[in-house]
């Protein structure tokens, strides 16, 4: 096994003796103006003791937009629908995607409601009483002031009289219950049952005459004889009510209204008690209050506990609104929808990726490409070329914009990110295009 292993690792070694071998005889052919700067000056064809050509650094690099983004969903959910499409341009604030959000605006509903019936209550409380409910409460306490001093003064002359006449006009209708109609409403009840018997005597009369006649049902004779029967039964029914024994009922509540009015009697000949009196007082009392208390307005911790509710319905009122714009996605600035990963019923996951957005106006160039040997001979500001693989042909100035400060170690090399902004224009390029950077 030991041996195997060492002429493999010899086999290893001569394999990398003839490759640096060729290296030496093929480095001539290529190096140009690129030659390393510890190459001394004869060798690169100049004469000795002149200065070292200078060569050019290059580096691979990648066309990028100024300004990109990479777009998640802060909230997960179903995809409602996709408002835009890859490709499509976007301004800053259009929507890109919606999730399904059905519970989202009920929330949104229920906490606007909130919102504003906190807002009306802390609006009633700064606007005060309303003239009508200090005109009531006023009402109200002169009303209180007026039981009260006829309390005190007793009844009058006018108040025992009416509640005397009421007595009586209850006893007299009760009375006239038993005593049935009077003469004069009895003849008129009589006369009219006569004349509606007579009538209906000489209807029939009428009919008799035509009774055999086949048509006779539709002669004026039958008509009118139905008519004054109709009359003649009305006058018999009203005649006949008149004379009968009055109902328990009527009698019920004739008898009702007397006690009433004789209770009324004796409560105004009665002097008030000194209970009355202080009910009375604490009835002044509180329509007092009542007023006062309207003049007044709210007192200033009924304002602010008011004033921290409508704070507090905000506060839920944002929180449900947040929650609702977190279920669209939109362009967070004017650019070219570029990729656009889900659609319409997939699940968006918080954080994951769902689109990209780049700003195709403007580009810039990145290469980790820069050696810590080259990047010691560039400076930001300088002016470089732009080539591109895909595009033969085509060179673009450009200028450095910003070394990073930082290395990267990379395939055994100490590497630099370097931006590029391209100083020309050209309709042909396209994101992620492999761009050739020449620092002279």
């Amino acid at each position: 096994m030991r041996k195997r292993r060492t002429l493999a690792l010899l086999g290893i070694a001569g394999l990398l003796a003839a490759a640096i071998a060729l290296a030496v005889v093929l480095v001539p052919s290529w190096t140009g103006t690129q030659a390393s700067a510890d190459t001394p000056p004869e060798a690169q064809g100049a004469a000795p003791g002149a200065p070292a050509a200078p060569r050019s650094v290059i580096a691979e690099g990648r066309l990028l937009p100024l300004r990109q983004a990479s777009l998640s969903m802060t909230a997960g959910g179903i995809v409602a629908e996709t408002l835009a499409q890859e490709g499509d341009t976007v301004e800053a604030g259009d929507p890109i995607l919606r999730l399904r959000n059905e519970q989202q605006r009920a929330a949104v509903a229920g906490a606007q409601a909130a919102m504003d019936g906190a807002q009306a209550s802390l609006e009633m409380l700064q606007a005060g009483a309303r003239p009508e409910e200090l005109d009531a409460a006023q009402a109200a306490l002169d009303g209180a002031q007026a039981s009260l001093a006829r309390l005190l003064a007793g009844a009058r002359a006018g108040e025992v009289s009416a509640a005397r006449a009421a007595l009586e006009a209850a006893k007299a209708a009760l009375q006239r219950l038993y005593d049935g109609p009077d003469k004069n409403t009895r003849i008129a009840a009589e006369a009219e049952l006569s004349n509606a018997e007579a009538a209906m005597a000489a209807a029939q009369a009428a009919y008799d005459q035509i009774a055999g006649r086949a048509d006779a049902g539709m002669l004026p004779q039958s008509l009118q004889l139905q008519q004054a029967t109709n009359n003649y039964e009305a006058a018999k029914a009203g005649y006949d009510s008149l004379f009968a024994q009055p109902e328990a009922y009527k009698i019920a509540e004739a008898r009702a209204r007397v006690k009433q009015a004789d209770s009324v009697l004796e409560q105004v000949l009665r002097p008030a008690t000194e209970s009355q009196i202080d009910e009375a007082n604490a009835a002044v009392r509180l329509a007092k209050a009542r007023v006062d208390l309207l003049a007044a307005g709210a007192r200033a911790e009924e304002v602010a506990a008011a004033t921290a509710a409508v704070a507090q319905a905000q506060a839920a009122l944002d929180a449900a609104n947040a929650s609702l714009a977190d279920t669209e996605l939109r362009a967070p600035f004017s650019g070219t929808l570029a990729a656009l990963h889900v659609t319409v019923g997939e699940q968006a996951v918080p954080g994951v990726p769902v689109a990209v957005i780049g700003d195709l106006t403007q580009w810039q160039v990145e290469t980790s490409d820069l050696a810590e040997l080259d990047v010691t001979r560039i400076q930001e500001g300088q002016a470089v070329t732009l080539t591109f693989d895909a595009i033969p042909g085509l060179s673009l100035g450009g200028t450095v914009v910003r070394i990073q400060p930082l290395g990267v170690e990379k395939v055994g090399d100490m590497t630099y990110h370097v931006v590029i902004y391209p100083t020309e224009r050209d309709d042909r390029l396209r994101w992620n295009m492999t761009a050739v950077v020449t620092i002279p």
